[in-house]
């Protein structure tokens, strides 16, 4: 999607206002729509890229919807084209062309029949005309995970009000790179128990892009969300990419419709935080959480334990979580403690605050391997504070640039004794830090703390114990990063303003 975030929330403003305005749509509501017509707008794009590909086939060989599936495109009918719904002759029912229009999409593509939105006759021809231009313009290339960060959108301007939650369905692009990148899923299966819109999916599948493989031929896709609406969406977001994947509707606290238990090479996850009032009486002798249940009334050891039972015995996992899971004491340390002590904690890194579109909390990437048994890293843990390390997008958002994603995960392959990866231009940035590509702790970013060390500190996971610098839940702490981050917008701004004014001048010399 757009890598300008404000273009993009402009856009989707203009879009929300025309829904707002002229339809009897609620609020809650509108991102079903625009997500339905971006989704057809990207999928032709890909029927397009895909019709050059495959040619035009002869009299004994024509070409067929399985071709552009080979070429990893949706195959789209003639009255699915967007093309088609942008030229449409003055007078006809535009909302009952384009619920036709899904519908045959549906019916060439079977993983996504009754997925699509088929509710555009309750929109006003004139609006769903002026949505279909206004859509046409959005940038050709889908960045990350568009359809989440779409969803959250409409999510944290419109739902509140009926009492829905945003920060559930979208991981910033940045955020989910770097996990793709350390637990590198080069092949095999891969789960997402809270997949949310699929957004891990669609940055794995990128992973293996680069690496010049097929993911459609590399990756088995699992994945399970606890609505429908949201099961659609990731079906969706696959679908636009060329993926295909088994999504499932069910509740991972209480239903494992995976029958999961060791049986994946991969798992990521961004799951929802110190959710309450899970029914424990439902999980005892549930195999997925081997090291007993938390006694608190709090989900993320649930979630933690689903995450490594999932996984095989040279599985690796990544996934998000809440900074308080890396201290946590009484029942959920004695977890934790099992945990390190099984030798498949792997790496922690400390992220920042404000690298989420609609929450400020800083959080902790954790990464479980449990095929490093038998290694040389058996017995360590690799911390990396990285809370210092950002990209300021404006005052209220931050990510993390492709050169810093590829620092970030050179660090864990220096560790692993990887050769690091250098295609988005880190290679400076590499070789300031260490300066004989080889792995050394760095005071405040980066360090290697052995069981015996993480026991002593009472087998806390937090980075700032052992890299140097200690990470605090105190508001303080948020505080001074905000200011730093003002600091940084107040220098960028100032350093802009000198250019402009020193431009300025020059233009007037002249004249």
């Amino acid at each position: 999607m757009a890598t300008d975030l404000g273009e993009l929330q402009s856009k989707l403003w203009e879009a929300a206002d025309q829904l707002r305005a002229n339809s009897s749509l609620k609020s809650s509501e509108y991102a079903s729509p625009v997500l339905g017509l971006i989704f057809l707008r990207y999928a032709d794009q890909r029927f397009t890229e895909a019709a050059e590909a495959v040619g035009s086939g002869s009299e004994r060989r024509p070409i067929g919807p399985e071709d552009y599936q080979a070429a990893g495109a949706l195959y789209l009918p003639e009255e699915s084209r967007f093309e088609t719904l942008l030229n449409l002759p003055e007078g006809v029912d535009v909302g009952k062309a384009i619920n036709q229009a899904m519908e045959g999409v549906e019916d060439y593509n079977i993983d996504l029949r009754g997925v699509l939105p088929k509710d555009y006759s309750r929109i006003p021809d004139d609006i769903l005309g002026e949505l279909l231009r206004e859509l046409k313009t959005l940038p050709e290339a889908i960045e990350g995970d568009g359809f989440g960060l779409i969803y959250e959108y409409f999510l944290g301007n419109f739902a509140f009000a009926e009492g829905q939650k945003g920060g559930e369905f979208f991981t910033p692009t940045s955020i989910v790179r770097l996990i793709v990148e350390i637990i590198e899923p080069f092949h095999g299966k891969i789960y997402d128990p809270a997949c949310g819109s699929g957004g891990m999916f669609v940055q794995s599948a990128h992973f293996v892009e680069r690496h010049h493989n097929d993911p459609g031929k590399e990756l088995s896709i699992y994945g399970q969300e606890k609505t429908g609406d949201s099961v659609k969406l990731a079906k969706m977001n696959l679908a636009v990419h060329g993926l295909g994947g088994d999504i499932r509707e069910g509740n991972t606290y209480y239903e494992d419709l995976h029958d999961s238990v060791g049986k994946f090479d991969f798992v990521m996850a961004n799951p929802p935080f110190n959710v309450n009032q899970i029914d424990k009486t439902k999980l005892e002798d549930d195999p997925r959480f081997p090291f007993g249940l938390p006694k608190p009334d709090n989900g993320n050891y649930i979630w933690i334990q689903t995450f490594y039972s999932a996984l095989n015995d040279d599985g690796r996992a990544g996934f998000v979580m809440a900074n308080s899971a890396s201290d946590a004491g009484h029942s959920e340390r004695d977890i934790r403690r099992k945990l390190i002590e099984d030798r498949s904690v792997d790496v922690i890194i400390a992220v920042g605050t404000n690298m989420f579109y609609t929450v400020t909390l800083p959080v902790t990437l954790w990464f479980l391997d449990r095929g490093k048994r038998g290694t040389d890293r058996e017995d360590q843990v690799l911390f990396i504070d990285a809370r210092e390390i950002y990209n300021q997008i404006d005052r209220a958002h931050r990510d993390w640039t492709p050169q810093q994603v590829e620092f970030l995960a050179n660090i864990v392959r220096l560790w692993r004794g990887e050769a690091p990866e250098l295609d988005s231009g880190s290679e400076n940035l590499l070789v300031a830090t260490f300066p004989d590509r080889t792995y050394l702790d760095v005071a405040g970013l980066c360090a290697v703390a052995t069981i015996n060390q993480v026991e002593r500190q009472s087998w806390s996971l937090n980075p700032g114990r052992y890299v140097g610098v200690e990470s605090s839940d105190d508001p303080l702490d948020d505080t001074i990063h905000r200011l730093r981050a003002l600091a940084h917008e107040f220098r960028s701004l100032n350093d802009g303003a000198q250019t402009l004014s020193a431009a300025v001048e020059r233009a007037m010399s002249v004249s």
